[in-house]
């Protein structure tokens, strides 16, 4: 009796051991993690700290830029406007709306928030190193094949959604709230931060949808997503594009609206494309493994 009284001992010893060198790889994960977190942080805050330090430069040209005339995309559309006989009304001359602050400390935390947003903006590439390499060693061999590459294809998609959200997006939006008015007794005196949010979560948000192609490569991999379902549901996402493109469009000509929902079009037909190749390597290394 004694004798199984201590085998049973030893083995809850041995459970216990197991369960304490698991509690402390999990908290050695949060350490490990910690330390991802904390570095990203400092790369965000130096960007932070340049934007706070060029700020004139970052204020009068790229916050303000969809609110001039003379911004890039409205002279783009004048041009073309022009040379395709597409009427007076595709030509932006004026953005009709003033801008203005009701708080005291306003303008302070309006160059605060965009200096975070401008750090966030650039310290992202960064960022995605870092969760690179607190995921990378968790990874098989083969899953670190397939998955090189992450940080390279995430950066230049968000950096192309960026752009596109900036330079057609934002100022196509801005344009048409501008000149929407109820009532000409209506003027539209914009507060700062009303401005600011909607430009930036115009062009973040942009930047976060260019990223479908990589999320639905996640969503493939561990069997979520499939290429059947997204060409079933293809459909509706026409539906929901055109809708996204009719609302920031300025007028209701055909090609605006076009120009807008194309990207958007590519890159849901690129992440179809993109999840029959995962579903392919899925069900090729399934066969591998029976036959072998």
């Amino acid at each position: 009796m004694s004798e199984i009284s201590g085998k049973k001992l030893i083995e809850t010893i041995k459970q216990k051991g197991k369960s304490l060198e698991a509690e402390m790889s999990f908290f050695d994960h949060l350490e490990v993690l910690r330390w991802h977190l904390i570095r990203s942080a400092i790369a965000i805050a130096i960007f932070m700290g340049l934007s706070f330090a060029f700020y004139d430069f970052i204020f009068d040209t790229i916050i303000m830029g969809p609110k001039k005339p003379d911004f890039w995309t409205y002279r783009m559309m004048c041009i073309i406007g022009e040379r395709f006989n597409l009427g007076p009304d595709f030509c932006v001359t004026e953005i009709p709306i003033n801008i203005i602050n009701t708080d005291m400390a306003g303008q302070f935390t309006l160059q605060l928030n965009s200096s975070l947003l401008i750090g966030l903006v650039l310290g992202f590439p960064y960022l995605l190193y870092e969760i690179w390499l607190f995921v990378k060693p968790a990874l098989t061999d083969i899953e670190r094949k397939s998955a090189n590459g992450f940080v390279f294809y995430a950066t230049l998609l968000f950096v192309l959604g960026i752009l596109f959200g900036y330079f057609m997006i934002a100022p196509l939006s801005v344009n048409f709230l501008a000149h929407y008015t109820v009532s000409p007794e209506i003027d539209n005196q914009i507060t700062v931060d009303s401005y600011l949010s909607s430009v930036a979560t115009l062009t973040l948000g942009t930047g976060v949808v260019f990223e479908l192609p990589i999320i639905i490569y996640i969503l493939s991999k561990i069997g979520i997503m499939t290429p059947q379902f997204m060409r079933a549901t293809r459909r509706y996402a026409i539906v929901i594009i055109l809708v996204i493109a009719a609302v920031v469009t300025p007028t209701p000509d055909i090609l605006t609206m076009l120009t807008v929902s194309f990207p958007l079009f590519l890159l849901y037909e690129l992440s179809i494309v993109i999840a029959g190749r995962v579903q392919r390597a899925k069900l090729k290394a399934e066969k591998e493994f029976y036959n072998g």
